[in-house]
């Protein structure tokens, strides 16, 4: 069984082994080479392991790892740990074995590391050639008839440097799961293969950059590394191979010692212009934390090693789409209408305009008649300054941030029902549950990393997958039970699966009586839900009903995950309630494995609410009407806070309609191209006396701005990000702000205090500190407890003690218990009509985030799918007499886009998809202004609308080379046994012919 990826193995020891003579602690069953690795220095040298990786596990490819356990040769990567077991790493057996190994994979690798971007003192190849002080090499190094593959837009694969390890293909395989890579082991040349293939472009890979990630020398590297890295390598392919040809001449009479000592110097002259710095991802709300290498403003590679949301894991995004940083349209000066344009002007200019803007407004109007939009891809800090800002400086409560487009009405399901609105557990969590229940969310193009961990346990671990989306995306077509129900009936089936689990006595009543109120109602209120109605309604067969409700009384922990395909409806807080009762009503709180995961969209859109930026509550979700937490906050800030609350994001463009909302500040957020009904919003936009937008380009919405503030990115500031799992976790400035941008909290101080506001922040870390002061929910947070990979979830104690599992021992109401809350289905705003005869579904594609605003300025994204396009079913092409790449215009009651055509039997019957990552054509000009009853959140996902076939017919709008083409090649891993079944192949150290091998070390 495959270790869990997120959860640290056990540390305590139980037993000891007799280690080159010493005792030295141990832990049963533990992997030898870890107890090795603890005790190296003290109880031996260090055992070399060139293809184990402690996230991965092993792989047992490279045999360096051997040593002599009760006398015999054996592999410490595979080999488990028992009471009193006898391990010597040192003697001439061991010595010969370890290096026959490795002088079998320096036969695969030439070592010319002076001039390697990989010289980087991470190196395992180079680095073990210097542990076991290799002089030469018996094997004489051979090339492999194969030429470098530099098809993938981010990185290249070379034959003549791979080791052939493995590690590429277990980390492809069996941590990522995206199942493409394989070694061809019966090849009299083996090789990693794509998909088969010896091409990337075309398979499958979608360039998560695992392989890259753990390759231990430079057979797999970014292509923004190659050239940038080492002093001696930027040179000419011909000089370069001169100078590798020059080290190759020297090797033999002199050995590898001085070449390795000059090419040790150069790694260290590196540190001089190579910066490593850790930062969080600032695309999905996984919160991926790795370093970012950087040289200048080159940024070199994103390195991932023990975060811990992700380890060794990215994806495409966070790996390589980083091309926004350095853009040449980025926004570097305050930008001033000036008619139809706009001019440069110098930051007091900028500051003027909005002082006096503001303050006329505020005369003319009252406090009320501006509003704020905070930004769900800034920091904490900045989220809790936008609201400060304008509540203690403006005077109210008209606050909000993009949670309002998509996560609220999760937020306020779970309020509801359990009192916290946030993911239950951890990602370890969601690792270990026996079933993982994936409603209206595609995390496998959502949240990659977070996908990659269940489709690790449901190839491993025999962890159950059920499905419900209307789509068939990767995880439905993984799914041990995929059905699609009727747009908008989400609610429906599960109030059916409950009653079937209540009538069948399946539910869990002794949780129920001793953890849940209101039981009785919620019984009641279940009575319409039979098998028949919750058919008729939302098409999903009885037989399969049943099947799911035996399955989720039956598993041992049940994580219900979602997103927007819950949320984005009329009904979305509903939903999200129903589907807490279902948890509820079979015990599945309040213990690891099992809860509600509402799946968050962007980097930072659960701490943007959990600072406060909402117009009803404070930071911490400490409601602005109650007056014993305003009379803390006037204390606390200083100032006479509004009493009722504000308005929220869909409230405000009503507003500026009707005349009350004169004026209006954005931080990071593209309103028109985001919101719902894009139309509405921007005609709402046009009509403001006074409009600011904060941003790091020139976007959609900055079109109706009458000044345009320039924003550093994410890797020019300090902060920290809040991420799906409520997982505070800091970011570091690896850049300056470039041209005169500057950090969103900067500025909003700025601003601030041309209003009077007397702020005199110097740093985040004493806004985080302020925040904490006054919020019980993150009492116990601060930057020194966030130092480095360190992270909290909230709640945070005082003492700094945080809650990765909630609910254990209350639920987070007065009285400790939970509350079921029934609900009544809500139809959908919009059905198809004769006019208007097919349901649009939208969301986003895995390469490209959104409307693609920072995706888009990433040159390979753009290259692997460079158009959006609509979704429409193989039967609905062959009824309206159309193929991929035709052009058709769709029409809601709202607007029209044109848009080419992608036939996939993702979607069936009159179900179309269309992917978000346009800005010309963006799929909310055809959205309505309906929204979820409770949170006014959007609608989006109930959306109706008409075909009309264009005469143009065009290219696929999805290149050959996009990775949705390739055929997956699942296997086990690096099926190692097929390495050891060659003719080539015996255990290094078994022969005779094994102590001929002329490596020569220096024993002291």
């Amino acid at each position: 069984m495959k270790r869990l990826l997120n959860t640290p193995l056990p540390t305590e020891t139980d037993v000891h082994l007799i280690l080159n003579g010493k005792q030295v602690p141990a832990r049963t069953g533990e992997l030898l080479v870890e107890a090795l690795n603890r005790a190296a220095g003290e109880h031996g040298k260090k055992v070399p392991q060139v293809c184990y990786l402690p996230q991965m596990g092993p792989i047992q490819s490279c045999d360096t790892c051997m040593v002599s356990v009760n006398g015999s040769l054996v592999r410490a990567c595979s080999t488990e740990v028992t009471a009193q077991m006898n391990v010597s790493t040192e003697g001439e057996a061991v010595d010969i074995a370890q290096r026959e190994a490795f002088d079998r994979i320096l036969k695969n690798h030439m070592l010319y590391c002076t001039v390697c971007d990989n010289n980087n003192q991470n190196c395992t190849v180079h680095n073990t050639t210097a542990e076991l002080d290799v002089k030469h090499q018996s094997r004489p190094y051979t090339p492999k008839p194969y030429e470098k593959d530099m098809s993938n837009p981010f990185y290249r694969y070379d034959p003549d440097q791979c080791i052939l390890c493995g590690r590429c293909v277990e980390a492809c395989q069996n941590v990522q799961v995206n199942e493409t890579l394989t070694i061809d082991w019966a090849s009299d040349n083996p090789r990693v293969l794509w998909d088969g293939g010896e091409k990337i472009e075309g398979s499958s890979c979608v360039s998560c950059g695992h392989c890259v990630t753990v390759c231990p020398c430079n057979a797999l590297m970014e292509k923004s590394m190659l050239g940038h890295a080492g002093y001696l390598t930027n040179l000419p392919d011909e000089a370069l191979h001169d100078m590798i040809e020059v080290v190759k001449g020297v090797e033999p009479p002199i050995g590898y010692g001085p070449i390795l000592a000059l090419s040790e110097m150069e790694s260290e002259m590196r540190h001089e212009r190579v910066k490593r710095t850790k930062t969080v991802c600032t695309y999905c709300a996984v919160g991926c934390s790795f370093e970012v290498w950087t040289r200048d403003r080159h940024i070199l590679k994103i390195e991932p090693t023990h975060g811990p949301a992700n380890g060794i894991s990215t994806c495409v995004k966070g790996k390589f789409a980083w091309g926004h940083v350095n853009a040449e349209d980025r926004l570097v000066h305050p930008l001033l209408r000036d008619g139809d344009h706009f001019r440069e002007i110098t930051w007091d200019e900028a500051l003027d305009v909005i002082e006096k803007k503001f303050k006329q407004v505020m005369r003319d109007h009252g406090p009320d008649a501006l509003a704020f939009i905070s930004s769900s891809k800034t920091s904490n800090e900045e989220s809790y300054l936008m609201q400060k800002l304008a509540r203690a400086v403006i005077g109210t409560n008209n606050v909000d941030n993009c949670a309002r487009y998509c996560q609220n009405p999760a937020t306020m399901g779970l309020q509801r029902t359990v009192g916290y609105g946030g993911d239950s557990g951890s990602i370890s969590d969601i690792e270990t549950a026996g079933l993982v229940f994936i409603v209206g969310a595609n995390p496998a193009e959502n949240h990659p990393v977070l996908a990659t961990r269940i489709k690790r346990s449901h190839k491993f671990r025999g962890q159950r997958l059920i499905v419900a989306d209307i789509r068939k995306h990767e995880m439905a077509e993984r799914a041990d039970i995929f059905f699609r129900p009727n747009p908008s009936t989400d609610s429906v089936w599960m109030n059916g699966v409950a009653k079937y689990i209540l009538d069948h006595k399946l539910h869990k009543p002794e949780f129920i009586t001793k953890w849940v109120n209101h039981f009785d109602e919620f019984a009641k209120s279940l009575e319409p839900y039979t098998l028949e109605y919750t058919e008729k309604i939302t098409g999903v067969p009885q037989a399969t009903l049943i099947t799911v409700a035996n399955e989720v009384a039956a598993a041992d922990g049940v994580c219900i995950l979602f997103a927007m395909g819950v949320t984005q409806h009329c009904g979305g807080s509903d939903t999200a309630t129903a589907l807490s009762n279902l948890l509820l009503l079979t015990g599945n709180y309040m213990r690891p494995g099992a809860g509600a995961y509402p799946l968050r969209g962007h980097n930072n859109v659960q701490g943007a609410s959990d600072f406060g930026s909402m117009p009803n509550v404070y930071s911490g979700y400490q409601k602005v009407e109650d007056e014993a937490v305003r009379a803390k906050f006037e204390a606390g800030w200083g100032v006479t806070l509004p009493t009722s609350t504000g308005k929220d994001n869909h409230q405000m463009i009503d507003a500026i309609l009707d005349g009350s909302l004169k004026a209006m500040y954005i931080k990071g957020e593209d309103t028109v191209t985001s919101d719902s009904n894009a139309g509405y919003v921007a005609k709402a936009l046009a009509q403001l006396e006074f409009f600011v937008v904060q941003d790091i380009n020139f976007s959609e919405t900055c079109r109706y701005a009458d000044l345009v503030l320039p924003a550093a990115t994410s890797l020019e500031k300090d902060g920290t990000f809040t991420s799906t799992e409520r997982r505070i976790q800091r970011i570091y400035k690896a850049l300056e702000p470039l041209g005169e941008s500057k950090p969103d909290w900067e500025i909003i101080q700025l601003i601030a205090n041309r209003m009077g506001g007397n702020w005199k922040y110097t740093h985040p870390s004493e806004i985080m500190a302020e925040a904490a002061s006054l919020t019980p929910l993150i009492a116990g947070v601060s930057y020194e407890r966030l130092e480095g990979f360190n992270s909290l979830q909230w709640p945070v104690h005082a003492d700094g003690t945080d809650t990765p599992l909630l609910f254990t021992d209350k639920f987070n109401f007065p009285d400790g218990k939970a509350r079921f809350f029934p609900v009544t289905w809500i139809e959908p705003s919009e059905e198809i009509s004769s006019t208007y005869d097919l349901h649009l579904n939208n969301g986003r594609l895995l390469e490209h985030f959104e409307q693609g605003s920072m995706t888009r300025r990433t040159a390979g994204i753009h290259e692997i799918t460079p158009n959006s396009f609509v979704e429409v079913s193989p039967e609905l092409a062959e009824e309206r007499g159309i193929t991929s790449g035709r052009h058709v215009q769709l029409a809601s009651p709202y607007g029209r886009v044109r848009v080419q055509v992608l036939v996939s039997d993702r979607v069936q019957g009159k179900q179309l998809y269309m992917s978000l990552n346009s800005v010309d054509q963006p799929v909310n000009n055809l959205t309505s202004s309906h929204t979820d009853r409770q949170t006014h959140t959007p609608a989006f996902k109930e959306t109706a609308v008409s075909m009309t076939v264009l005469p143009e017919q065009g290219e696929n709008p999805l290149p050959r080379k996009n990775f949705r083409y390739g055929t997956r090649t699942p296997t086990m891993g690096v099926e190692i046994e097929r390495k050891w079944a060659r003719s080539d192949y015996h255990i290094p150290g078994s022969k005779p012919s094994d102590k001929l091998v002329q490596i020569v070390s220096t024993h002291v």
